[in-house]
């Protein structure tokens, strides 16, 4: 691969994995301790993500166990999750947090996979910047080293092809996460 491309599908594979990233912080009914990836507490004057201030476990599909390591942190945290725009309702016994999933209803489950469907979109918006901005930077460099046209064309169809491929994976991933979030 030519190293003037290099770059650009390393910025294309970030792009995917920011998507898969995000998608994994949509729940699908099931306990998945990612969803709590985005959220911050305050930790001493520092914000820090719950992984770093507690052990998270799932002890049943629907269950989600937060156990912070010092007894202080269990009001911040359920705090913390109760800003968030989770929708759940943590309950504490004063050493743990329990966070359970309700089902979810299909109402819900396709608000859910429009929202999927909306962040695959983003990605692929992305991935076409991403595209664009190569080709201009490619054809730009072109005049400047006086390449032959037929070389600026070659860069041009490999940067379509590496674009084409990220969004085949990109529509890949939105169709497993949707598939995920309508299975009941």
């Amino acid at each position: 691969m030519n190293e003037k491309i290099a770059k650009y599908q390393d910025k294309m594979e970030k792009t995917h994995a920011n998507l898969l990233s995000e998608l994994g912080t949509i729940r699908a009914g099931r306990a998945n301790p990612h969803i709590l990836d985005q959220i911050r507490v305050d930790y001493y004057g520092s914000p820090m993500s719950i992984q770093q201030v507690a052990n998270i476990s799932v002890p049943e599909p629907r269950m989600i166990v937060i156990q912070p390591w010092e007894a202080s942190m269990v009001k911040v945290i359920e705090k913390a999750i109760l800003t968030s725009d989770l929708g759940l309702n943590p309950t504490n016994d004063g050493k743990a947090i329990r966070l359970a999933f309700p089902e979810l209803t299909e109402e819900r489950r396709k608000e859910l996979a429009k929202d999927v469907r909306k962040k695959g979109e983003e990605a692929k918006v992305a991935i076409r910047n991403i595209r664009r901005d190569a080709n201009d930077t490619i054809k730009k460099q072109g005049k400047a080293e006086s390449m032959p046209e037929d070389a600026v064309l070659d860069l041009t169809d490999e940067i379509q092809k590496l674009t084409d491929k990220y969004i085949k994976i990109i529509d890949k991933s939105v169709e497993e996460k949707t598939k995920e979030v309508m299975t009941v």
